[in-house]
This record gives C-alpha cells, sequence and structure tokens, in this order.
C-alpha cells in the first residue's frame, strides 16, 4: 500500500512559467510533473556522482602518491596498483558521502 501524501508545498509563478510547466508536463499534470521534477532535483545525477567518484579517486591517488614522495618512499608498481584499487573501491561511496552532506548540509546564504 503506498503511502499516503499529506504534506503540500506551493509556489507562485508567472503566466509565462505556468506555460512553460503546463508544455513539459505534457500527459501529466502539473502538480505531478513538477512533483516529479522536485524529487529529481533533490537526488543527484548519474553524470554528477560519476564525476564527483572520479574526481574523488584521482585527490585520493595523488595525495598518496605526494605522500609517498613526502616520506621519499619508492613507489612500485605494486604498490600504485594497491594505491588505485583502493581509490577505486571507495570512489562511489564518498561521492555519494559528499553529495548527499552539500545538499543536507547548512546552507549559506
Amino acid at each position: 500500500m503506498p503511502t499516503p501524501r499529506s504534506k503540500s508545498i506551493s509556489t507562485k509563478v508567472t503566466e509565462e512559467e505556468y506555460a512553460q510547466f503546463e508544455a513539459l508536463a505534457g500527459d501529466q499534470t502539473i502538480s505531478e510533473w513538477v512533483r516529479d521534477a522536485l524529487l529529481k532535483a533533490a537526488e543527484p545525477s548519474p553524470a554528477e556522482q560519476t564525476i564527483v567518484a572520479e574526481l574523488l579517486a584521482l585527490r585520493m591517488i595523488l595525495m598518496n602518491i605526494l605522500f609517498s614522495i613526502a616520506n621519499r618512499e619508492q613507489l612500485t608498481s605494486t604498490a600504485m596498483d594497491d594505491i588505485i584499487k583502493r581509490a577505486d573501491a571507495s570512489k562511489l561511496a564518498k561521492a555519494m558521502e559528499r553529495l548527499t552532506s552539500a545538499t543536507t548540509g547548512p546552507q549559506r546564504g
């Protein structure tokens, strides 16, 4: 049994904005279209997830390499493979953490 919807969100729009939403809604009611748009906007897109995940993995790899160099440690191909595997293993979870905290954390105004 679906959870009943009991809360409401409303906003004022111009005639032009309403016409744009009406056209975008197509066969849906404007309310359903807006609800879907809000729910989609609340979740990071797969592209955002991928970009942030790759950036975080690259950051982790770079920081590990720099740490090794700063400590005058020899960076073998085995060590490099290990660094890359560790970065790849955790990148998506870390990306989701970052994206979630960015959308739910304190907002600056």
